[in-house]
């Protein structure tokens, strides 16, 4: 087992909630509001700004040629998800130049940032897989169920369920086992950065149906 399919198989059960997480749910079926929706949009537009900078800062402090050309990659990645969510924000009209990003979204970029700026290459890449991981985890189990044309979330989840995400989240596993260390510091980045995807959707206001 890899450090990175290690890292992963630890923490399936923050996983689990973010599957079981009643915003993924309303993804699934189509039931999510529209408006919990566009705000999930908006806040998830603004972390991956601080993502794609994270990758610049990977890119800077990648030891060698390869590592600086993959990181390059998946930035340029990150550059095609922003461009999804442009796509939505302009069909309903939400502003992505103009977001006032919630604690949760804070809380994870400022993470991302940090770890990106003051610690080594590994724990960066500790810090930015789970994104990757989780997301493609979810698009494909999302994408188990059937999905009309019809339905509202059609294009987030293939994006999320196609192999080509899944290839990136490889990339960036494989970036993981090739630059750290089976240390406590890696393994406590990288639940921490789970434990933020799953704030993240928390704070996504699903109304009561009580």
């Amino acid at each position: 087992m890899t450090l990175a399919q290690l890292l992963w198989q630890e923490n399936r059960d923050l996983a689990q909630q973010a599957l079981d997480h009643p915003f993924i749910h309303g993804i699934r079926y189509g039931t999510l509001p529209y408006a919990v929706f566009q705000h999930y949009l908006a806040q998830d537009a603004f972390f991956l700004n601080a993502y794609a900078r994270a990758y610049a800062l990977a890119l800077v402090y990648t030891p060698d040629t390869q590592g600086m050309r993959d990181f390059y990659e998946l930035l340029s990645g990150v550059f095609a998800e922003l461009t999804l969510h442009q796509r939505n924000a302009k069909g309903w009209d939400i502003d992505l130049t103009q977001v006032v990003p919630d604690p949760a979204t804070l809380a994870y970029t400022d993470f991302l940032l940090a770890t990106a700026t003051l610690r080594d290459i590994g724990e960066i890449c500790a810090a930015m897989t789970p994104c990757m991981r989780l997301y493609a985890f979810l698009g494909q189990m999302l994408a188990f169920h059937e999905v009309t044309e019809a339905h509202p979330y059609r294009d987030w989840i293939h994006t999320y369920a196609a192999p080509e995400f899944e290839a990136l989240a490889v990339r960036l596993e494989t970036l993981l086992d090739r630059y750290a260390s089976d240390i406590p510091p890696v393994h406590t980045t990288y639940r921490r950065a789970m434990q933020l995807e799953v704030a993240f959707f928390s704070a996504q206001a699903i109304p009561s149906t009580s």
